[in-house]
């Protein structure tokens, strides 16, 4: 791919850490710290911020490089400007409308994906982009975010459970019991945010359920269960994700019992919290190092201090949902939220750090009158990159 192509992805990424840094602050702010944010809106936009802003700009962006179709960027696009345009204080609709239209774009590119090559991991995908559109028209006909955020932790679940299908080749199973485990949690899950709308108790804590199955079926077959115990980068995605499944089955525990029903107060933010950063960042932090080349083009190689973020980010959000939430120390509460925010922003310096690196060595190989001798760091770089696509 040419440099230029790389090069008008890049405003798209800039536009999704705009959207993260704004739901960040807001973050700061639903903590009760004195940080100044706009409360009035930026408050109530963190969570549609996270979810749809950052994460579904990315997300798209990583299905319109697949699909390789020009009219797929639409959906990138549209979920960043309405991220804009929700910041800005627009007219009332505008900002939710280009998200709706943003997750109606990705389900098309589902939709043209499974006409190149139908399979079950790009259909759960397709389910995850249907509850991002469900989730937008809610926001765009003015209810509680509380009401919708459900249909957003269902977006990200489902499109990083096809993501793993995807990735890690368990898209062809062949076994009837892992399909119909895998399907009836899935539904399991539709169903119950579909009973919400009437009976939001009860319909959480189905979906609940099926978050729970999901969490179990990764569990059970993932093939993380078996590169755990390999080295480098293999290994970090593999802990990273073991982490990530764990949360999820503690989310859909708490989703059983009815918390993230309830619109506020500590088992809300536990249970909704144990699904965006125990599970999602996680899996976000799992899945950067093959993500980041694939849509930018950049090497992100793989180096030990990555496990600072990791740790951090769990470490922290056991001091929040145990201390904090189920204990019901608010200073654990702030402390935890703060340091789980710390943990994202260690992510992309050490990343972005990782990247410069990278290209700087690169560059001085290039200029190196031996370049055209592989060194023994290059081979073990190449090496790690043959990892990161295991």
């Amino acid at each position: 791919m040419s440099l230029p192509l790389a090069a008008r992805r890049a405003p798209l990424l800039a536009l999704a850490l705009v959207a993260l840094f704004a739901g960040l602050w807001g973050g700061l702010a639903r903590l009760g710290l004195d940080v100044h944010a706009d409360s009035a809106s930026l408050v109530e936009a963190h969570g549609p911020l996270m979810a749809l802003g950052f994460l579904g700009t990315l997300i798209s962006l990583e299905r319109a490089v697949a699909l390789a179709r020009p009219w797929a960027y639409c959906a990138p696009i549209a979920a960043a400007a309405g991220t804009l345009l929700t910041l800005s204080h627009a007219p009332a609709g505008l900002g939710p409308a280009l998200l709706l239209f943003g997750g109606a774009v990705l389900m098309a590119a589902h939709v043209a994906i499974d006409r190149l090559a139908r399979s079950l991991h790009n259909a759960i995908m397709g389910l995850g982009a249907l509850a991002w559109c469900a989730a937008a028209l809610w926001w765009l006909t003015g209810a509680d975010v509380a009401r919708f955020v459900p249909l957003l932790a269902a977006f990200l679940v489902l499109t990083i459970v096809g993501e793993r299908l995807e990735l890690a080749r368990m898209g062809g199973l062949g076994a009837v019991l892992p399909r119909v485990w895998l399907g009836a949690a899935v539904a399991t899950l539709l169903a119950g945010l579909a009973l919400s709308v009437s009976a939001p108790r009860l319909g959480v804590g189905i979906a609940g359920a099926g978050l729970l199955g999901q969490a179990l079926w990764l569990a059970r077959y993932d093939i993380a269960r078996r590169t755990v115990r390999m080295g480098g980068v293999t290994r970090f995605m593999a802990v990273a994700l073991l982490a990530g499944y764990l949360w999820l089955a503690v989310a859909g525990a708490l989703w059983i019992a009815g918390d993230a029903a309830q619109g506020g107060g500590p088992g809300y933010d536990a249970a909704l919290h144990a699904v965006f950063l125990g599970f999602v960042f996680s899996m976000v932090f799992a899945h950067a190092p093959v993500i980041v080349p694939a849509v930018l083009r950049v090497r992100l190689p793989y180096h030990r201090r990555f496990y600072v973020h990791l740790a951090l980010l769990h470490i922290s959000l056991v001091l929040r949902v145990v201390g904090g939430d189920l204990a019901g120390n608010l200073g654990a509460w702030q402390w935890g939220g703060a340091l789980n925010e710390l943990a994202i922003l260690l992510f992309l310096g050490s990343s972005a750090y990782a990247v410069v690196r990278s290209r700087r060595r690169s560059a001085h190989r290039a200029r190196s009158p031996v370049a055209g001798v592989p060194s023994p760091g290059v081979r073990a770089l190449a090496g790690s990159s043959r990892e990161t696509r295991s």
